[in-house]
């Protein structure tokens, strides 16, 4: 008696060892996975792209960097947060001193893009010689 063949259902396609880039992990139609270093990067850019527009000819030539901890932990004040090199127009940002040495009393996505935006404001204040206030004209008249 001859056997008969059971077709299995056809597979989308075949594992293969052999290739080259694999894909992301998170597929095709999940978004991309964000970490704190890109949330901090970000914030951090728009931030000092926001204030190049309001101050271009002042924030013309300033590098805005992002470090993980300042070089010396060991100050009296406590561990800073942002470093301003005023004779080669730099404004470094430490990111963790940053992210995890504030007390939040809500911790959540917009606190935090609120505290990394007022260490860029008040960087960019004491690098102007100016009140971070005075950074942003009429932003806040409405409160």
């Amino acid at each position: 008696m001859p056997r008969t063949r059971h077709s299995a259902p056809a597979r989308a396609s075949r594992r293969n060892r052999h290739r080259g880039v694999r894909s992301p992990v998170t597929g095709p139609y999940l978004p991309q996975l964000n970490t704190r270093l890109d949330f901090f990067d970000n914030v951090v850019a728009s931030t000092a792209e926001y204030l190049r527009e309001v101050w271009p000819q002042e924030l013309e030539s300033i590098s805005f960097e992002v470090a993980a901890l300042p070089a010396e932990l060991s100050s009296p004040a406590g561990v800073d947060r942002w470093k301003v090199i005023p004779s080669e127009r730099r404004i470094i940002l430490y990111r963790l001193p940053i992210q995890r040495l504030t007390k939040l009393h809500r911790n959540d996505e917009w606190h935090r893009r609120a505290v990394i935006e007022s260490c860029v404001f008040r960087a960019v204040a004491e690098m102007l010689g100016k009140d971070p206030w005075e950074l942003a004209p009429g932003r806040f008249m409405h409160f």
